[in-house]
């Protein structure tokens, strides 16, 4: 199966480009239909190794990586997914595998050798890592995302905000497992999309005088240790 890669820019904003940005999105795009009330909560736990293999490649820039994590949105565990992003000289993709609750929690517990056995190619490939690469559940990353989608060129705009995380907890399916804010961290804007960006978008989170970073949320969730 032929990968397909998407383009991605990433810019840190301030709270007026987000006002000025989101004007703009809402006269041209439209809100993901999945969000409630225009924006939904995200819940990830990503994994690493002891060496911080996925830190330390995004850090340091490497050519092509990948980092694994489970994901789940506005506390509703009864979707989970088992998601992982490759990047390969600037450009992203992502594959996605579907767990349920025993699964993730079986996961963040250490017991996987079902895992072995799973029809889901990603659930055998993280096995595989976790076991031989040493891949193990790092950190929590909680933050709130308002996403725009423009259909055209499969366009999609987000603001993630409120970026917290869990320090030594890993227990993401617990209501319990607090999080705190993951120091300064910024608002993000991104966007995504497959051949060409269309004009009308790219006028619109026009951000003067700045440019595209590589930032990454599980980066500044890090910062604690």
């Amino acid at each position: 199966m032929e990968l397909r890669y998407r383009h991605e820019w990433k810019h840190e904003i301030s709270y007026a480009d987000l006002l000025a940005i989101r004007q703009r999105l809402r006269a041209v795009a439209e809100s993901d239909p999945h969000a409630e009330g225009g924006r939904y909560l995200i819940r990830s736990l990503y994994f690493d190794n002891l060496d911080d293999k996925a830190l330390r490649e995004k850090i340091d820039g490497v050519n092509l990586r990948e980092k694994f994590r489970i994901r789940y949105y506005n506390g509703d565990t009864s979707v989970i997914h088992l998601e992982k992003k490759s990047k390969r000289a600037g450009l992203g993709t992502k594959f996605s595998a579907a767990l349920s609750r025993e699964e993730a929690q079986s996961i963040v517990d250490g017991r996987l050798d079902w895992m072995m056995d799973s029809r889901r190619p990603l659930v055998q490939e993280l096995y595989c890592k976790m076991r031989y690469q040493g891949l193990y559940p790092k950190v929590i990353v909680d933050y709130t995302r308002e996403p725009f989608i423009y259909r055209p060129g499969n366009v999609r705009v987000t603001f993630d905000y409120d970026i917290r995380t869990g320090l030594s907890c890993t227990d993401f399916l617990n209501p319990d497992c607090v999080t705190i804010p993951a120091g300064d961290a910024p608002i993000l804007l991104e966007v995504k999309w497959d051949a060409f960006l269309p004009a009308i978008i790219r006028d619109a989170v026009q951000t003067p005088g700045r440019h595209a970073e590589a930032f990454s949320k599980y980066a500044q969730c890090r910062i604690y240790g």
